[in-house]
């Protein structure tokens, strides 16, 4: 299949390549002309800019953004509706507001284009072994672009779970989720770091991945990064928030759903800005493992 990726950042050029590998044809662009020549050198056809990547495209047309969410959507969705036709499908697969993505679906459906809403979840690793992906978006489209999320996604990790703005509401529900599972490692390991044992933290996420009821792979991420930094003496525990987190608070809070650990996670990450703390530094660590995202240096 064909697929015009536009936004060659870190998940944008590693899904590229995974298309790539998997037999489609993708043409890539990015405002980074490096960018785009990293992706050429890995089988991705190159593009100078978005109207180019769109000509490029057979119709009808699946275009794929991966740019930060918010004005940057809309002003690149604005910029290639002149080079669009009716039936071409904008996907959008990365962390927008799910009310976002309900507006931008009724905006393009007026224009005989539809939207799809694809959250997606693996970081770093995704290129590895593959991506979970939330979808939203009508059947017929979804449909259309199954062997991008075959090819994207591990066996059964992809999902269409209802029209747009449904796959950005739960990749936000996951989100938060993952605040709250990651504040619960931090908090656990900064009392066994404060014991009166000398005790080897790495080896305890180790073990707790051995049958134990708090297994996971973010445990798995936890011992990596204990193993190369016992004490995480080399990061700050400065925790940063990428949005998703303020929405799902925000979403219980509409709905009067009762969601203490997802929102107190998103305190502790604004308290960690202030003071600094173990706890913190395990979910600094945790985020740098499985997201490539930045750590602030000691």
């Amino acid at each position: 299949m064909e697929l015009g990726m536009i936004g060659l950042g870190r998940m944008g050029a590693n899904m590229t390549e995974r298309l790539v590998r998997g037999g489609h044809r993708v043409i890539g662009y990015d405002q980074s002309a490096d960018a785009v020549q990293r992706v050429v050198d890995q089988g991705a056809v190159g593009a100078h800019s978005l109207a180019d990547c769109v000509r490029q495209l057979g119709l009808p047309r699946a275009v794929w953004l991966m740019v930060p969410s918010g004005a940057a959507v809309d002003q690149t969705i604005e910029q290639l509706l002149p080079s669009l036709t009716a039936g071409d499908i904008i996907i959008d697969g990365g962390n927008s507001n799910y009310k976002d993505s309900v507006r931008r679906a009724d905006h393009l459906k007026r224009q005989g284009l539809h939207f799809v809403d694809a959250g997606t979840s693996g970081g770093i690793w995704g290129l590895k072994v593959g991506y979970c992906m939330m979808i939203g978006g009508d059947k017929e489209s979804v449909a259309r672009l199954e062997p991008i999320f075959k090819t994207l996604a591990p066996p059964d990790g992809f999902l269409h779970v209802g029209p747009s703005g449904a796959g950005h509401f739960v990749k936000m529900i996951h989100n938060g989720i993952e605040y709250g599972m990651l504040q619960a490692y931090g908090e656990g390991f900064e009392l066994l770091n404060a014991s009166q044992f000398d005790l080897d933290l790495g080896k305890i996420a180790h073990l707790w991945n051995q049958g134990s009821v708090v297994r996971s792979w973010l445990l798995e991420l936890c011992e990596s990064a204990l193993q190369k930094d016992p004490k995480l003496s080399s990061i700050k525990g400065y925790v940063e928030d990428s949005g998703e987190g303020r929405w799902a608070a925000a979403e219980a809070i509409e709905k009067s759903v009762p969601a203490p650990v997802l929102t107190l996670s998103l305190f502790a990450r604004f308290a960690s800005r202030q003071q600094d703390s173990f706890s913190a530094k395990v979910i600094a660590a945790l985020r740098n493992e499985f997201g490539g995202h930045a750590v602030k240096k000691e």
